[in-house]
C-alpha cells in the first residue's frame, strides 16, 4: 500500500482536518530525557539536538522551551512519499495567504503545522485547492 503519486488525485481528494490542541517545537540533547516518550508526537535527530513537537500542555509540564505555538492540520489521503507536487501545492496556497508552514511527510499522510493564529486561514487555502473553500473541519 504505497499511497497516491497523481498530484491532481491527491490535490482534489485531499481532506485538511484541523487536530485540536496547540503544538509547540522543543528540542532535547537526547529523547530519553523526557519522563513519557508516548507524549511525543515526533522526534527527528539532528546535529544539534532532538526536536520534539508535543502538546503544549505537555512541554509546560516538562517545563521544555518553547517559541512557537502551531496547529496541526492532517491531510487526510494516503500520499506516497514519492509523489511530486503535492507539498508544492500546498505551500504556494499557503504562502499566497503570508501563511508559514512547518511540514512532516509520514507515512500515510502529510502533516502541517502552521502558526496557532493562521488555522483558520490556513485551512480555507487548503480546502481552496480541493474546491471545497466554504469553511473548513
Amino acid at each position: 500500500m504505497s499511497g497516491e503519486k497523481d498530484l491532481s488525485v491527491l490535490l482534489q481528494n485531499m481532506e485538511p482536518v484541523l487536530n485540536s490542541g496547540e503544538y509547540v517545537f522543543c528540542t532535547l540533547e537526547k529523547p530519553d530525557q523526557v519522563s513519557d516518550p508516548d507524549k511525543i508526537l515526533f522526534f527527528f535527530r539532528e546535529t544539534e539536538a532532538v526536536t520534539v513537537v508535543v502538546e503544549k500542555q505537555i512541554a509546560d509540564e516538562w517545563n521544555m522551551h518553547y517559541t512557537y505555538i502551531a496547529s496541526w492540520i492532517t491531510l487526510n489521503i494516503h500520499s506516497s512519499l514519492e509523489a511530486v507536487g503535492l507539498t508544492a501545492a500546498f505551500a504556494n496556497a499557503l504562502k499566497k495567504e503570508n501563511i508559514s508552514c512547518n511540514v512532516v511527510a509520514a507515512y500515510f499522510h502529510d502533516h502541517i503545522f502552521v502558526a496557532k493564529k493562521d488555522a483558520e486561514n490556513a485551512m480555507k487555502a487548503l480546502n481552496g485547492l480541493t474546491g471545497r473553500d466554504s469553511g473548513f473541519k
